[in-house]
């Protein structure tokens, strides 16, 4: 045991600065947003979501601004494939300080998994972020770059009898984890993971509102410095189906 201590204290040693060069960054956070999928004829259909994110004791400042559209088209009802943009306005220092843009196509597949007592959705997309640099608290006319893939699935189990029907409550247990890659990533090619777990109270057919807690872990581009956030999520769906109704078929023994 004598033996031991010598090699545990030097063990010690060697990585106390390691652990030090660590820094973890606390928020609280309110996210707000709106999502809508509109389907305008069988194969067609669109995609956008509003977001507006809140920080400093949950709301005391505009941390981001998101908007998102996208060009849909299904291969199925529960199959989809999406390619569009996103521009992202990011206040790293609060809105009273310097900004910084992004410009983001992206592309994706997402897809559903029906249950007898619960659904699945899932999606897989890919990301393309030309972020504006900032040099000495300044905005340049120059962009980094670097490719995202995020992974994202959504587990909806009913909690009252109406289920997924109108006026039916729902747990919803989401993780969404993230990864860069690129040749200007060097220490971050993990870049956050995100867990929430709320309920679903679904409107009528077409809408849901959710609520809940969302606790974000993020690796920050110097590599050291990690962000742990806690979330407040508040979320609106509608999806809207457009494509004409189809005349019914008239019976066989119709005159």
């Amino acid at each position: 045991m004598k033996r031991l201590l010598p090699l545990v204290s030097l063990l010690l040693l060697l990585a106390g600065p390691a652990l030090a060069q660590k820094q973890y960054v606390r928020q609280q956070q309110t996210w707000v947003g709106v999502f809508n999928q509109t389907r305008f004829a069988p194969r067609w259909g669109t995609w956008t979501d509003l977001h507006l994110r809140l920080h400093e004791r949950f709301v005391q400042d505009v941390f981001q601004g998101i908007a998102r559209v996208g060009l849909t088209y299904y291969l199925t009802d529960d199959v989809r494939l999406t390619a569009g943009y996103a521009y992202v306005h990011h206040f790293p220092e609060g809105a009273r300080r310097v900004s910084q843009a992004e410009h983001r196509p992206w592309q994706q597949v997402q897809w559903f998994t029906k249950f007898p007592q619960a659904r699945l959705m899932q999606w897989v997309r890919l990301e393309e972020r030309f972020r504006r640099t900032i040099r000495e608290q300044q905005p340049t006319d120059e962009f980094d770059f670097n490719y995202r893939v995020r992974y994202n699935a959504a587990l909806f189990v009913p909690l009252t009898k109406r289920g997924f029907e109108p006026g039916g409550l729902q747990f919803l247990l989401n993780n969404e984890v993230m990864m860069n890659f690129g040749r200007e990533i060097r220490l971050n090619y993990f870049d956050q993971n995100r867990l929430f777990a709320g309920v679903v109270y679904q409107l009528n057919r077409h809408a849901q509102l959710h609520g809940g807690y969302m606790h974000l872990f993020q690796q920050l581009p110097a590599g050291s410095t990690y962000r742990n956030q806690h979330t407040i999520r508040l979320f609106y769906f509608h999806n809207l189906d457009l494509r004409p109704t189809p005349p019914p078929v008239p019976s066989p023994s119709a005159p």
